[in-house]
């Protein structure tokens, strides 16, 4: 899924043997995809929960086994416990609640993947947060979060065929989008028949 696995599962392991240049390394590389994926699902302290999500981290690595996709699954799945947490403290206070259904999400790497990673951060989030909810966590954890799809069934608690079925339908909706369409012509990546060219799909 990503090319640089084998680098961070040895800041992985570096990490847990408590060296912070090693934790520090994997930190530089998630929160990106961290921040990303909490403004996604509505979360206004996107920061404050990506800080806490992080401690949390930092608090149970040691007891932590599993490998570097283990602990990209495990990050994302404690931000997730904390964005529900959050939504659920502001709707006790009254507040606007965010944006609720963590559902699904399926597999493609297209077209619309490839305009999302060309985006700017908030314009790629803007996109996505044109979808349902669910599709929208669904895509912010496959393509944005760099997750495969084992790991986003793990995090939302879902079967790896509904989350195929929940991304498939997010990016068919992202395709049908003319922001996605004019962005995709302009660089090139949309055929003549208006259809992305088909990529292999994870299993």
């Amino acid at each position: 899924m990503s090319n640089d696995q084998p680098e961070l599962a040895g800041a992985l392991a570096r990490a847990r043997s408590g060296d912070e240049a090693g934790f520090l390394q994997l930190w530089r590389a998630l929160q990106p995809r961290l921040l990303r994926y909490l403004r996604v699902l509505g979360c206004d302290d996107a920061d404050d929960l990506a800080s806490e999500t992080w401690l949390q981290v930092v608090r149970d690595l040691p007891a932590f086994r599993g490998g570097e996709q283990d602990f990209r699954r495990w990050l994302f799945t404690v931000a997730r416990h904390r964005a529900i947490d959050a939504a659920r403290a502001r709707r006790r206070r009254q507040a606007v609640p965010v944006a609720g259904g963590l559902d699904e999400l399926a597999d493609a790497d297209g077209v619309e993947e490839q305009v999302l990673h060309a985006l700017e951060v908030e314009r790629a989030i803007a996109l996505v947060g044109r979808l349902s909810a669910d599709q929208a966590e669904v895509v912010a954890l496959r393509v944005l979060a760099g997750l495969d799809t084992p790991a986003v069934a793990s995090v939302l608690g879902k079967s790896p065929g509904a989350v195929r079925v929940s991304l498939h339908r997010g990016l068919r909706a992202l395709a049908g989008d003319p922001a996605v369409q004019a962005l995709a012509s302009a660089a090139g990546w949309w055929s003549p028949a208006g259809v992305p060219a088909a990529r292999e799909v994870d299993r």
